[in-house]
């Protein structure tokens, strides 16, 4: 029995439902008796899975355009994002290790139906932003690799719901040793491909610090906020405080802590590495189209073509391509989870995997196919930045609830974020709502 969980239940206004992905709740044995590192290892996965809504085909657009427009000066909003992104990754481990609650489940439970139900509406305006950037991204590594015409790739996306299924039926490690090696795939191409570039790397160690400029010049936040919209995406809040479930920890305090532990090693080191390809995206553009005069490259496709001729090399547009393909692939799968976490916890709905996936990623094909046939390359450029700024608009509605209840005692119990950690999440909420008011006041000032 969860006696830590028990003695919580007051906090909330309604008492815990179903278990969060109930097919995978805590199918991952924890040994109690193995060693340290064999514990930090099964705990190992989650994070991978959270760190690839970091690097998302919509990071792609938002990065390359940063890197193409303002060279290496980005960088710092990419540290940043992702420095946010450990503090609220931790906080969605301790929701769920404290609470049995993933933060959907946790918002229906806290909140009355009048504001639970447009968290839900918004959360999942969110996912299907996610997913539109998916379906283009994956169209276009399609495109790029194999010659595929965009209006046909956007069409196939709507297969990979059956490597989804797949993978799901076989066990939920195999879903994450899947998404590890795509990354792996990806840290390769990235590699090959910024020793190729040679990028100055005085520049990019100057790009890591803060400019004011960032503030002040409208085009430099619009895309600011779309890589911080790339980066702190909502579902991935609701992903990892269900996915970190999946494991079979004990219920005891000690128990419990020292899983939070573990989980927060995995999402902090997996988003180190997020950090390492985002940086990489950026430098590359920075290095291959900023320093050669070519400010305006947006479009997958555009810097794709313009790869061979700057670098030198013919394989550098191919390995861009494969690591373009791979992001699209594992973005699908965790969107997917995070769709299915949002629907079950908010409305207790539980429909089919691939029932649920074919509907999202319907939603998501009719606009992706319509920009794509009329508008092409540049409209799908312009399509993907777009979501990831609504990705940033609809981000604090997730955060707030989420700093809301790993702050309060009530309902965490022993294992309430300390003040200190409090603080900084609350500071980096009312960041990112001030940068989005930032945003609409200039854009309805023109």
């Amino acid at each position: 029995m969860d006696v830590l969980g028990s003695k919580q239940e007051s906090g909330w206004r309604n008492k815990r439902g179903e278990a969060s992905l109930s097919d995978v709740h805590r199918s991952i044995d924890i040994s109690q008796s193995g060693s340290r590192w064999r514990r930090l290892a099964a705990f190992a996965g989650p994070g991978y899975l959270v760190a690839v809504g970091y690097m998302d085909p919509g990071n792609w657009a938002t990065s390359l355009a940063g890197g193409s427009k303002f060279g290496y000066a980005l960088l710092a909003v990419a540290l940043l994002s992702n420095l946010m992104a450990i503090v609220l990754q931790s906080l969605c481990a301790r929701l769920a290790i404290a609470s049995g609650r993933d933060l959907a489940q946790a918002c229906r439970d806290a909140f009355p139906k009048w504001v639970s139900i447009p968290l839900w509406a918004l959360a999942e305006i969110a996912i299907i932003a996610t997913d539109i950037a998916e379906v283009i991204g994956t169209a276009i590594g399609l495109n790029l690799i194999f010659g595929i015409p965009l209006e046909l790739g956007v069409l196939i996306t709507a297969l990979d719901v059956f490597i989804i299924l797949y993978l799901q039926k076989m066990g939920f490690r195999w879903v994450e040793a899947f998404i590890i090696t795509l990354l792996g795939v990806i840290a390769v191409c990235f590699a090959i491909q910024i020793f190729l570039a040679d990028p100055q790397w005085g520049g990019v160690i100057r790009g890591f610090f803060p400019t004011t400029e960032i503030v002040t010049n409208p085009e430099m936040l619009y895309l600011a906020l779309g890589i911080l919209g790339a980066t702190v995406m909502p579902h991935n809040l609701y992903l990892h405080s269900g996915i970190v479930q999946t494991r079979n920890y004990g219920h005891t305090l000690p128990e419990k802590k020292e899983a939070l532990t573990y989980a927060t090693i995995d999402s902090t080191v997996a988003l180190c590495f997020a950090l390492l390809i985002n940086a990489s995206i950026l430098i590359l553009a920075a290095a291959a189209f900023n320093s050669t005069g070519r400010t305006e490259v947006a479009e997958l496709g555009e810097a794709h073509s313009l790869l061979a001729p700057l670098l030198g090399l013919a394989i550098a547009p191919t390995l861009f391509g494969i690591a373009l393909l791979c992001c699209g692939l594992n973005s699908t799968v965790t969107a997917t989870l995070a769709g299915q976490i949002v629907m079950e916890g908010f409305l207790k709905m539980k429909l089919q995997p691939w029932i649920r996936r074919l509907i999202t990623r319907a939603i998501a094909i009719i606009p992706a196919a319509f920009v794509t046939i009329w508008y092409g390359d540049a409209g799908t450029a312009e399509l993907l930045i777009l979501t990831q700024v609504v990705l940033s608009l609809q981000l604090s509605f997730a955060v707030f609830p989420l700093v809301m209840f790993t702050a309060s005692k009530a309902k965490m119990g022993q294992l309430v974020a300390p003040i200190w950690l409090s603080g900084i999440a609350w500071l980096i909420a009312v960041v990112i709502a001030g940068l989005n008011v930032k945003l609409l006041v200039d854009f309805v000032s023109g």
